[in-house]
């Protein structure tokens, strides 16, 4: 009997040695795999009609925020908040970059894009190209987009679009560190982006 005990006990230990050293494995794996730059490369084009790449979400921090022109409230609004929140953390503009992704690059032309953001800030920069590589993005980015018909009986007319609404901060080697929520307090998004400028 205690010889048996001695066999289960050291068992014991083994399995457990064994579990420990998986956890760790898989922590690690884990902390490496979030340690990278969040999203995919891309090539698109930017506001001006230059090329931009993922390169650009790099050297400083960036808030992200995917949405469309033709959206009715959350877009404008978000976009009317990243301005002020940029002003309060940023105002010289040399600590931040922001960027407004469009979900809707059948509609949103770099141009129709640029002309629309810049109604609201000379802060945020739009990014828009050829609808497949846009799309390729926004699901690297691990965002929500989906076209819904205004009219269920006419699925070819014309639509809106369902999308993530929150933005998305990256450090400045494009880290993931967090989102700022639709409707967030704008104390707690200024302080977000403050952390974000520390980091």
């Amino acid at each position: 009997m205690k010889l048996f005990r001695i066999v289960l006990w050291i068992a014991v230990l083994v399995t457990a040695s064994a579990l420990g050293f998986l956890t760790y494995k898989m922590t690690e794996t884990k902390e490496a795999a979030v340690g990278g730059p969040f999203g995919v490369p891309f090539t698109l084009v930017s506001q001006n009609g230059q090329p931009i790449t993922e390169k650009a979400l790099t050297g400083r921090p960036s808030a992200v925020f995917f949405g469309f022109t033709h959206c009715p409230e959350v877009c404008p609004t978000t976009l009317f908040e990243m301005n002020g929140w940029l002003a309060k953390v940023d105002p010289d503009n040399t600590k931040l970059n922001a960027f407004f992704v469009t979900v809707d690059p059948e509609r949103d032309t770099p141009e129709i894009l640029g002309q629309y953001v810049s109604n609201v800030s000379a802060r945020v920069t739009g990014i828009s190209g050829p609808p497949d590589k846009v799309m390729e993005m926004v699901k690297g980015f691990r965002v929500y987009a989906k076209k819904v018909p205004l009219d269920a009986e006419k699925p070819d007319g014309e639509y809106t679009m369902d999308h993530s609404a929150s933005v998305f901060l990256l450090d400045a080697e494009g880290r993931f560190r967090g989102t700022i929520a639709y409707g967030e307090n704008t104390d707690t998004a200024v302080q977000k982006l403050e952390n974000l400028t520390k980091s």
